[in-house]
């Protein structure tokens, strides 16, 4: 079980691109993390955690989960809507990784979109399963770190978390796991291309349609 004191943090990121998805201007940029390559310490130190944790390093692979589990967990949150069962099916997720970072390679996959295919997995399973149907969804999803807000926040924060939890639960598969990955998971474009196994150019054109049809859920008037 997770020990888990994680913070989901705001919205406004998606909140953002819903504001201005009727613009013309409008189109998907890499956003959140940039890809990474070797002459990016931090990346140097995640790939050499990884040849560690391959090796049986126990501690490389607790960095490992240190670095990666508030962006699996908040994945998993917004597709599930229950704490309790995300907290299950991340911690689920970093054991099956641990079973098997020995057959991990970096070949066209990014070590935090493996994990995030594994969750998806995870996800689906538990969709598929007949314990599914008997749950009842009722939890709201949890408020993020609070900082000063700007104006522009204060008039975005309208949109509830409810709100887009809904809507982007009713979007099409790929469209809502693309969106997550991008805007709540922070991935960028590349690794969520990775974790879809879909090319950064598909990727956008699912990240563009889907922000534009969350925009058509969310009323005008706050938008």
């Amino acid at each position: 079980m997770l020990s888990l004191s994680l913070a989901i943090p705001d919205d406004s990121s998606l909140q953002i691109a819903l504001a201005v998805a009727d613009s013309p201007a409008y189109a998907p940029s890499s956003g959140g993390q940039t890809p990474r390559d070797d002459s990016d310490p931090e990346a140097t130190r995640l790939r050499a955690l990884v040849d560690l944790a391959k090796e049986g390093d126990a501690e490389a692979f607790g960095q490992l989960y240190d670095h990666y589990v508030s962006g699996v967990f908040r994945f998993v949150y917004y597709r599930v809507g229950s704490r309790q069962l995300a907290e299950d099916l991340t911690s689920e997720t970093f054991v099956r990784g641990l079973r098997a970072i020995q057959r991990f390679n970096w070949q066209g996959k990014d070590f935090g979109a493996w994990l995030t295919t594994i969750a998806r997995n995870l996800i689906a399973d538990h969709f598929k399963s007949s314990r599914s149907r008997l749950e009842i969804v009722s939890e709201t999803i949890p408020e993020g770190k609070t900082h000063a807000p700007s104006p522009e926040q204060e008039v975005l924060a309208l949109i509830s978390n409810e709100m887009l939890f809904e809507a982007v639960s009713g979007l099409p598969t790929e469209q809502r796991d693309c969106i997550l990955m991008r805007f709540i998971q922070g991935l960028s474009i590349a690794q969520t291309a990775a974790a879809l196994g879909r090319s950064e150019g598909a990727v956008k054109q699912l990240q563009l349609r889907a922000v534009r049809s969350l925009a058509k859920s969310v009323p005008g008037d706050i938008r």
